[in-house]
């Protein structure tokens, strides 16, 4: 079996980071969102992994490299355009072969691991797999509907009046016979050749189509709170550990994590959180549920559940909550007068001001 792990797509709904990264890069607890799923690939025992790449493949190959990190034999794919799940898997064809494959969407995060499903799916050799679960909003979601037997019975993408509230997980097990069903089918609405259609034509066709319902969690980490609450989640099982400097002025209370080289002085770090390699924190608040990536400055500043990646400088604000601050983004004071707000947004931004 081969894995097939998609990081091409625009990511904007994580503008403006997503205009210089990424972003399945963006890191959650230090760590970008794509590494947990390629480990998960890796502990599951699948070695032969395909990345799907777009206009971030230099960034994503430096980042992964040949995969040998991971315990991975990495080849990358490029798609000219993100035209569709459905069009990844025909642009991956000549890689994938006659193999088996897992489709594994780079910017999700599932807890708990695929091994079960991958287990389930060798045992009985179905022609598609899905991983399902439930949501408040399905509308922002591949749709499943299942008959009274449980089985799948039909797909829907991003429908305005759902069937159901199972949403697909970007988590897809699939035999040869998905190629068929990727050559059948046309763009949709969107313009995009969906993989809920080609699942639909196996379906039609009367392949077996099966499913599991996950009750771990899962996450697409495709905007702002979405990626603060994976942060959060992961942040849970941080345990305390100090490879850093902290002076005889600070106090670290809970699970926090002092990486090599990063710096705490006349600071309090309230757990969980993490404070990445070169940093330093000085005469702050670093609170619960806080990620601070390496070489950045926070000093005179409070910050908590927030994502703070590398680079970043942190001067003098008095409270930052719930924020995702950019590489080398500079948040500074503002002068006492005149009593003006200056503000850089990037495109497609939101900005909270207190007047």
């Amino acid at each position: 079996m081969k894995a097939l792990v998609l990081a091409g797509g625009a990511g904007t709904r994580l503008r403006p980071i997503t205009h210089t990264s990424a972003k399945q890069l963006v890191p959650v607890a230090n760590k970008p969102v794509l590494f947990y799923g390629l480990e998960a690939i890796a502990t599951a025992g699948i070695t032969d992994v395909g990345i799907v790449v777009g206009d971030t493949f230099g960034e994503i190959s430096d980042a992964v490299g040949d995969g040998s990190k991971f315990g991975l034999d990495v080849s990358y794919i490029p798609q000219p355009k993100p035209l569709g799940l459905a069009h990844a898997v025909l642009v991956a064809r000549r890689y994938l072969g006659e193999d088996d494959f897992i489709m594994y969407l780079g910017d999700n995060f599932v807890v708990g691991g695929i091994e079960g499903p991958i287990r389930d799916f060798r045992a009985a050799r179905p022609d598609a797999h899905l991983l399902l679960t439930h949501v408040s909003d399905p509308r922002s979601f591949g749709v499943a509907e299942l008959d009274a037997s449980g089985q799948v019975c039909g797909l829907e993408e991003k429908p305005a009046h759902p069937r159901s509230d199972l949403a697909l997980v970007g988590v897809y097990l699939f035999s040869p016979a998905i190629h068929e069903a990727v050559r059948a089918i046309k763009p949709s609405w969107r313009g995009e050749l969906e993989i809920t259609d080609a699942v639909q034509w196996l379906i039609d066709a009367g392949r077996d189509v099966r499913s599991t319902q996950i009750t771990g969690y899962w996450k697409d980490t495709g905007n702002v709170a979405d990626m603060l609450e994976v942060n959060r989640l992961v942040l849970e099982a941080t345990e305390p550990r100090c490879d850093g400097l902290v002076d005889e002025h600070s106090d670290l209370i809970g699970r926090v994590w002092v990486e090599e080289g990063a710096e705490v002085r006349n600071s309090r770090v309230v757990g969980p959180a993490v404070i990445g390699a070169r940093a330093v924190v000085a005469g702050s608040y670093v609170g619960p549920f806080t990620s601070i990536a390496e070489d950045c400055l926070v000093e005179d500043s409070e910050v908590e559940f927030s994502i703070v990646l590398r680079g970043a400088s942190i001067s003098g604000v008095r409270r930052i909550e719930a924020s995702l601050i950019g590489r080398h983004a500079r948040v500074t004071s503002a002068p006492p007068v005149p009593h003006a707000h200056r503000l850089v947004l990037g495109d497609h931004s939101k900005a909270q001001i207190s007047s």
